[in-house]
Parts: C-alpha cells; sequence; structure tokens
C-alpha cells in the first residue's frame, strides 16, 4: 500500500513511534501498558492489530497479554476482558490470514 493511500494508518503508526521514543518507559513496558489501556477502552480488534507488530518486535509474548489481561481485570471488569480476549483473537486471526495470503503469493510468484 502506497504511503498516500492510507494516511490515517501512516499517522498512527508516527504516533506509536512518537510515544516509543518519547517515554521514559522501556519499550516492553510501554507496550504491555498499551495493551492495558486497550483493554480499559474496550479497543476494537483493529487497536490490538496496529499495536501487534510493535508488541512482537519488543519481545511481548501471549503469556504476556494473558497476564496484562488478568492483572486488570479487577480494575476494567470481567466485560473488558472478555471483549479483549476476543479482540485479540480477531486480530490474531487476521494477522494470520494476512500472513498466509502473502506466503501463498511468494509461492504463486
Amino acid at each position: 500500500m502506497a504511503e498516500e493511500e492510507a494516511p490515517v494508518l501512516d499517522a498512527l503508526a508516527d504516533i506509536t513511534a512518537v510515544s516509543l521514543e518519547r517515554s521514559m518507559l522501556e519499550p516492553r513496558e510501554l507496550m504491555l501498558a498499551r495493551i492495558a489501556a486497550l483493554a480499559a477502552v474496550d479497543a476494537p480488534a483493529a487497536s490490538y492489530l496496529l499495536n501487534a507488530g510493535t508488541a512482537v518486535d519488543v519481545g511481548i509474548t501471549l503469556e504476556d497479554v494473558q497476564g496484562v489481561l488478568i492483572a486488570v481485570a479487577p480494575i476494567v471488569g470481567t466485560p473488558r476482558i472478555v471483549a479483549a480476549a476476543g479482540n485479540l483473537a480477531s486480530a490474531l486471526g487476521f494477522a494470520l490470514e494476512m500472513a498466509e495470503a502473502e506466503l501463498e503469493a511468494e509461492a504463486e510468484g
């Protein structure tokens, strides 16, 4: 996708980069905080997907995400945690579909 075709995504990527650069937290801890915040605000799957690449890049694991959701559950409540888990699963499913499509395109091309 050309840069001019995704101005909103580009702006969100820029915001994330600035957040990583300016935060006093280490990148891994910052992404854990972002995951907690996404659960707290009942973020949609797309928001998790937008943060997934950076989270993986800084070493966030599935166990880390589960730990964050368990940690914030008493504060944000069961409905938000259930929604977060579902949205995370949707984001992961979409990411896997995209990866499979890219592999198939490479194999055909």
